[in-house]
């Protein structure tokens, strides 16, 4: 017990170091050399995101959707060990450099799925909900014949990338929960939902005009699910094999701890459920 008495200041020193390694990267725009930066002054928060040039409308069948450009950026993924609400697959946080991409401005709503599929597997049958009921395997068919129809490479994201888009990018203000540190303002939750899902776009978005990316469904990241480690990794894929699929964002049937931002959640890739959806990236 003495030995890990005092050990104990050394992993907090070692994870402070983490932490402020990946904040210089942040900071000083890429100088690792060591050099004194120009001093920069206090930003001040950024404005609401424009859809100018930062969203791209795409129509399939008469429905029309819209992906959200997230610029690169190094960020530190998962919990601070400081967080007392953390699940232990949350830990260790990282530090993680993603270049540029688009995400969702929302969850794939049923009136996308039927365009896309001609079917609708949903419980909760409304065409602006988000569709549920669909696997891991589903969505990569759906995005598979999405992908013939408008000739692009939509994908599902990564966990990297979900996480970095609910946090709101390079926009983040650090809140608990995606756009906001009260649960009740942007999402659909257990205490409120009324035991169903909400049309999307009914709460409040994030610093990157996303929304629902806290509660309503989960939604299916491509990633493999394994723990984290302390390595500073860029644009990390996941394993390339395993025997879960990652979930992001909580549900309707969750309470507020499993939808703060950096709950994972796990699933067989066959799994099917109304509280689990999806979003696109590109």
């Amino acid at each position: 017990m003495k030995i890990i008495s005092k050990l104990l200041p050394v992993v907090a020193i070692m994870a402070g170091l983490m932490m402020f390694s990946c904040e210089k990267e942040v900071n000083n725009n890429g100088n690792q050399s060591g050099s004194t930066p120009t001093p920069t002054p206090t930003p001040t928060p950024p404005p609401s995101p424009s859809p100018s040039g930062n969203v791209d409308s795409i129509t399939v069948n008469g429905v029309t959707f819209k992906m959200v450009k997230v610029e690169g950026g190094t960020f530190m993924m998962g919990a601070p060990i400081t967080d007392s609400e953390a699940y232990s697959n949350e830990l260790p946080q990282h530090c993680v450099t993603l270049s540029e991409y688009y995400i969702a401005e929302t969850e794939v709503t049923q009136a996308l799925w039927q365009a896309v599929m001609g079917s609708n597997p949903s419980h909760f049958k409304f065409p602006d909900r988000p569709v549920e009921e669909i696997s891991w395997n589903d969505c990569k068919t759906f995005i598979e014949k999405l992908n013939q129809l408008t000739d692009k490479q939509f994908r599902l994201p990564t966990e990297a990338e979900w996480e970095y888009a609910a946090r709101g990018g390079g926009n983040s203000h650090g809140y608990k929960f995606s756009g906001s540190d009260n649960v009740d303002d942007v999402a659909w939750y257990t205490d409120n939902c009324g035991g169903e899902t909400h049309a999307v776009k009914t709460k409040a978005a994030n610093e990157l005009g996303l929304y629902d990316m806290t509660g309503n469904v989960l939604e299916w990241c491509s990633d493999w699910m394994a723990a984290y480690t302390a390595d500073t990794v860029s644009n990390p894929q996941g394993p390339a094999a395993g025997f879960k699929r990652v979930l992001r964002g909580g549900s309707l049937y969750n309470d507020a701890r499993r939808l703060r931002v950096t709950r994972r959640s796990e699933y067989n890739p066959t799994f099917t459920d109304y509280s689990v959806g999806f979003r696109l990236a590109l």
